[in-house]
């Protein structure tokens, strides 16, 4: 049993449907408010000291954070690769430098934004910060509509589906929000919902975003 502390809709939404798609049996534990609450902050800071979600605890009972990590995690004991394409595979490149490109780059860009007073004191300030970074954003995800418009779809890989068609079914529901997406990379929300309706996560999606 692995137990998966989290919180609807947040970035622990990319780990759940991944363990619903292999069918893993997982106790949700919610974090609770971890930008409001200081004791939900401190009782997750006693498992993962950054308190951040998702935080996996594996049937061992070791401790894994860090979804890009839990995403070839699961691929490698599972024996599966409808997810993460295997080493041998052409998709294989493009599949690890997109998903280190989102959590490395995108990913980040809510950390700063979503609560700037963590960064930037002054309140003027930090909303012009949190300006600056939802444009920055904006730029990356541009980047990836680009690359994706090449692979000709269905998927962000092209004919296979993997796991970053996960990431934008969660992530395309973030800031800059699905009408930016709709508007500036369809591509990128077309591939989301058809993501959200997978066989096998479907479920854990609603659950998430109802």
């Amino acid at each position: 049993m692995f137990t998966l502390y989290q919180m609807p809709g947040w970035g622990s939404a990319i780990v759940e449907l991944q363990l619903a798609h292999y069918n893993l049996p997982c106790d949700l534990v919610e974090a609770g408010e971890l930008f409001e609450d200081a004791e939900a902050r401190d009782r997750l800071a006693a498992i993962n000291p950054l308190a951040q979600i998702p935080t996996l605890i594996l049937p061992s009972g070791e401790v894994m954070t860090e979804s890009a990590a839990i995403t070839l995690y699961l691929a490698d004991i599972t024996g599966r690769d409808d997810l993460v394409p295997g080493p041998s595979t052409p998709e294989r490149p493009a599949f690890l430098r997109w998903l280190v490109f989102i959590v490395a780059n995108i990913y980040p860009t809510f950390t700063y934004a979503d609560v700037p007073t963590r960064f930037v004191a002054d309140g003027g300030a930090a909303a012009a910060f949190r300006e600056r970074v939802d444009s920055y954003a904006k730029d990356l995800w541009r980047q990836v509509a680009a690359a994706v418009e090449e692979t000709r779809g269905p998927w962000f890989l092209g004919p296979r589906f993997s796991a970053l068609d996960l990431y934008l079914a969660v992530m395309t529901r973030w800031r800059p929000r699905e009408e930016w997406f709709a508007a500036e990379a369809p591509g990128l929300l077309s591939i989301a919902r058809a993501a959200r309706g997978f066989p096998g996560v479907a479920a854990a999606y609603a659950r998430n975003f109802p």
